[in-house]
């Protein structure tokens, strides 16, 4: 099923796609977004849990094998390039990085990534690093390190990202960045009591500071029930306090080819605990809905009275509004 192009203007835009990096060759995968009707998608290259090395593996993996099908799919740079892939015919693609210790503690990085691509990056994956806290640690906020790599992702255009953060944590991230923070992936904790949602202040901030929040679809911050209804919940909560207008989609799905215990000791070492504290992730597969429920949500959302302007935006206009808003040209930074 894809989504009815008559219930949506303009683009449909995914915030977030949380991918493993394996092989460049798993982002062929990515032909399920194209043939669901989506005309944008940031890809994941890489997250705290890994050596900061295997986000520049990924970049230049995933930059060489999108060049190689530029038939499907455009690496863009610009919001003129998701407009202009979407009028081809083909799926627009840039990058993002769940924390900052792909910085490696280096100021500059912030620069270097960005003119590979990477047009967001969430400062924390769950635990406290160099830049701040994160929402499985102690709520500690912005380091004068994670200050200054707020200040250098305003300057260079890279869309500051708040999801994983902790509570303190992204509330400084608001109110310390000059463009618009986002939530890409993150859902509301009112609906479903995990470490991982967000509380309403923080909903509340983000709207006044512009920005929008994207709704995941992965079943452990969704809480029981239907994907699509639980989706469909936590985009009405998201409106009612926030505003259709900061409401987005970003649904985090995976590959097919990714194994269900993804986060278990025995594919990550030791290290699985650290970031996902069994209090908090039961020993347990989570269920993660496919991409190709936004046609379900498209239709739900019509049936819920939702206008068709606020249907476009929360499907991708107000993501796009930020990334029009945000990324600079790299000729210009």
């Amino acid at each position: 099923m894809t989504i009815d192009a008559g219930l949506v203007a303009d683009l449909v835009w995914d915030s977030h796609a949380g991918f493993a990096f394996m092989r460049a060759e798993d982002l062929d995968e990515l032909s399920r977004w194209r043939k669901t009707g989506i005309d944008f998608v940031s890809v994941n290259i890489g997250y705290d849990v890994e050596p900061w090395t295997r986000a520049i593996a990924a970049l230049s993996g995933y930059r060489h094998w999108l060049r190689q099908h530029a038939d499907r799919f455009v690496q863009v740079e610009t919001i003129d390039d998701v407009h202009a892939a979407k009028q081809s015919g083909r799926l627009a693609v840039s990058f993002d990085l769940e924390g900052a210790d792909a910085l490696n503690g280096d100021l500059g990085m912030v620069d270097f990534y960005y003119r590979l691509g990477v047009r967001q990056m969430l400062f924390v994956y769950n635990r406290n690093n160099l830049v701040g806290g994160g929402c499985h640690d102690k709520d500690v906020g912005l380091t004068d390190f994670g200050r200054g790599v707020v200040k250098e992702m305003n300057r260079v255009g890279m869309v500051v990202d708040a999801s994983h953060c902790s509570h303190r944590t992204s509330m400084e991230l608001m109110e310390r960045s000059t463009a618009p923070v986002v939530f890409s992936h993150s859902n509301a904790r009112a609906l479903h009591d995990h470490e991982r949602n967000i509380a309403d202040d923080q909903i509340k901030a983000c709207a006044e500071q512009g920005g929008v929040i994207g709704i995941n679809g992965v079943s452990l911050f969704l809480g029981p029930g239907d994907a699509t209804d639980r989706i469909l919940a936590h985009i009405d909560y998201m409106c009612e306090r926030a505003g259709a207008a900061h409401v987005g989609i970003g649904l985090d799905s995976i590959l097919d080819c990714q194994p269900d215990d993804a986060l278990s000791e025995d594919a990550l070492g030791p290290r699985a605990k650290e970031y996902w504290p069994p209090r908090q992730y039961p020993n347990a597969p989570m269920a993660f809905a496919p991409v190709e429920v936004l046609a379900d949500i498209t239709v739900g959302l019509e049936k819920r009275g939702y206008g068709a302007a606020d249907i476009a935006g929360i499907l991708g206009g107000n993501f796009a509004r930020i990334a029009a808003e945000v990324w600079k040209p790299v000729a210009i930074i």
